[in-house]
């Protein structure tokens, strides 16, 4: 018989100025003879988050020795392989755990993030295409379409950008988050910083500051974002 864990994955992978996005929590049916697998891809997921890569990366090594088809312990070594910038490890992973499982919509995004980051935007943009048109659960799709809107604000190709639509984007996944996710309103003010709306730009960087318990580090990106909007500068990946 099988039981419902909750997998979170709750990583933000902030690697420089501008940050591969946080994840957000999925389910995952675990059978029993995998519960001590999964206890240690739980287990390497919080040791992510906290900074301690070693101990996650022993974790979820010692998960797919027991199963090395295990798609979440898939999912969070890429997560560790991105965070030491070791991109072309961590697109493998990625899509190793999409064969396993097509539901992973996060390893989709993160491929589709680590793509653009490798200079395959092409790749990125159809992937996130793709994945909008899913029509994902709503917190899933908020993040799809933050993800989607922060690649057409940013991308350093001027032909993959397009301002408008990605205010479009960041406006629909706000208001899924009810507005009270800081990375998603950061997005919303690098699309109007695309668009050359600075002072709409300024607006929502100084509103995702206010956000509620907003970490330093997400503070301290956002913040960048700001100094840049005050010059009259978009946000370039």
């Amino acid at each position: 018989m099988k039981t419902l864990t909750i997998f979170a994955l709750v990583a933000a992978i902030l690697t420089s100025a501008t940050s591969i996005r946080a994840s957000v929590p999925i389910i995952v049916s675990t059978p029993a003879r995998l519960r001590g697998a999964m206890k240690l891809v739980t287990d390497a997921q919080d040791q992510l988050k906290n900074g301690d890569t070693a101990g996650a990366k022993r974790n979820v090594d010692a998960a797919l020795k027991i199963d090395p088809t295990m798609w979440p312990a898939l999912y969070v070594r890429a997560e560790i392989f991105a965070t030491e910038g070791k991109y072309d490890l961590a697109i493998k992973d990625c899509s190793e755990a999409l064969r396993q499982y097509r539901g992973c919509v996060e390893a989709a995004l993160l491929r589709a993030k680590l793509n653009s980051r490798v200079g395959k935007y092409a790749e990125a943009s159809k992937e996130f295409n793709q994945l909008v048109a899913l029509h994902p659960r709503p917190v899933t799709l908020a993040r799809a379409l933050s993800d989607r809107a922060w690649f057409l604000a940013t991308c350093p190709d001027a032909s993959f950008r397009n301002g408008r639509q990605a205010v479009k984007d960041a406006k629909a996944a706000c208001s899924i988050m009810i507005w009270k996710d800081e990375q998603m309103i950061d997005t919303l003010a690098a699309a109007y910083a695309e668009t050359g709306d600075f002072a709409s730009a300024i607006q929502y960087a100084q509103q995702a500051l206010a956000v509620k318990d907003i970490s330093p580090k997400d503070a301290k990106l956002i913040q960048g974002h700001l100094n840049l909007f005050k010059q009259n500068k978009p946000v370039r990946v």
